[in-house]
């Protein structure tokens, strides 16, 4: 069944398609365009398979936002120790140069990252949604029977909804944050409560209810207290920036032919370029 929206973590895909593609794939003039190759293919896979009727792309305009790292120190740490790839980096505003004369509408917000304009944007569309991501922060996000995330593992796109919450983390679909905050996540630089496993952090979950519950009804050390009263203000995705639902959809695509035709002739990507045109073809 289609649904109403699509929402893509423009980084989450793009990094995916860039270790995805063998990096040796270059534009006429020698560039390396794997990342834009591949996520171009992976987008229009995407929409072809999903066929929503209206989708956008969110961009991270902040690595590390600078207000989360203030609150906790590690968060996301791993990205200043692993910094954008010098092959990827200069593949990125080409992306974005193609969505826009494509006519796809790439969304970033300052000192946010693409988690929060999601959120955002899942607060204020209508009907159905599916987010595409590999970040399983946005997991807090789903909601029966309205949205659900996309989540990319061996087998294919997982569709992570409450029942699949549940199944993996034994706790209620709506707490995955909650969960998160608990059991620590290093990916995230977040440390949890120490000595608080998986196992740990669902049977709170299950007990308290979430983190609002665990404050209230457990004695904890001041330094637990004090993280779990910093990870609840960072670690749910914002969803009320300052930003409205982009259109989704246009009448006609592309927005800008010329535009289009010299990226692609630019860059050789006459290939991923009419795949993706062609899946957005009603």
């Amino acid at each position: 069944m289609a649904c109403d929206w699509l929402l893509i973590d423009g980084s989450s895909v793009i990094f995916r398609a860039y270790f995805g593609v063998r990096p040796t794939v270059a534009g006429p003039g020698g560039m390396q365009v794997n990342a834009i190759q591949g996520f171009l293919e992976r987008l229009a896979r995407l929409i072809g398979q999903r066929k929503p009727r209206r989708l956008a792309i969110a961009d991270d305009f902040a690595w590390r936002p600078a207000w989360r790292v203030e609150l906790i120190e590690t968060y996301k740490a791993h990205r200043v120790a692993e910094p954008v790839p010098a092959g990827l980096e200069p593949q990125i505003p080409v992306i974005r140069a193609i969505l826009e004369a494509v006519g796809i509408d790439m969304v970033g917000v300052q000192e946010y990252e693409a988690e929060d304009v999601i959120a955002t944007w899942s607060r204020l569309a209508e009907g159905t949604v599916e987010i595409a991501s590999g970040d399983r922060d946005l997991f807090a996000l789903v909601e029966d029977p309205r949205v659900r995330v996309l989540y990319p593992e061996k087998a294919g796109l997982t569709v992570i909804d409450e029942a699949e919450i549940t199944r993996r983390y034994e706790i209620p679909g709506r707490r995955y944050a909650d969960f998160a905050i608990l059991r620590g996540d290093p990916s995230d630089g977040l440390p949890g409560l120490r000595g608080v496993g998986a196992v740990g952090a669902a049977a709170m979950i299950r007990r308290h209810g979430d983190i609002a519950g665990v404050l209230r009804e457990r004695e904890l050390r001041p330094v637990d207290r004090e993280y779990l009263e910093r990870a609840v203000r960072i670690v749910p995705p914002v969803a009320d920036l300052p930003i409205e639902l982009p259109a989704g959809r246009r009448e006609a695509y592309p927005a800008d032919p010329s535009a289009l035709d010299a990226l692609v002739e630019r860059y050789g990507l006459r290939e991923p370029v009419d795949g993706l045109l062609a899946a957005l073809r009603p």
